[in-house]
């Protein structure tokens, strides 16, 4: 083997060994920034969570509503909250009936259909 032959082999070793730290550090460098936007715990999961989270408050205020309006129907169920004249007044509107003794007043003319 000539001896250019040989510094040439020698200084690609070298070059090689000292280009192999850096090229480990960047290839480590880039797999935990890769991992911190795109894995498990990265930005892209964090924003699915916070998705997740903003959908979960959204159904967690429709049942609250939920919960409000049957806690006020059901306090208006109670004894001290019942007149019997408007219990009486709605079950009529809902099954569309009248007492015989109620007095019709009829009104003018609706429209065409009248």
């Amino acid at each position: 083997m000539s001896p250019s032959l040989a510094r040439l082999r020698n200084s690609m070793k070298r070059q090689t060994k000292a280009a192999l730290p850096p090229l480990l550090f960047l290839a480590l460098a880039g797999y935990f920034a890769w991992n911190a936007t795109r894995g498990d715990l990265g930005l892209r999961a964090y924003a699915a969570r916070e998705q997740d989270l903003a959908r979960a408050e959204a159904q967690r205020a429709m049942a609250a509503e939920d919960v409000t309006t049957w806690q006020r129907r059901i306090a208006a169920l109670r004894a001290e909250h019942l007149d019997p004249d408007v219990i009486d007044e709605r079950a009529r509107a809902m099954l569309n009936l009248a007492d015989p003794t109620d007095i019709v007043v009829p009104f003018g003319r609706l429209g065409p259909a009248y």
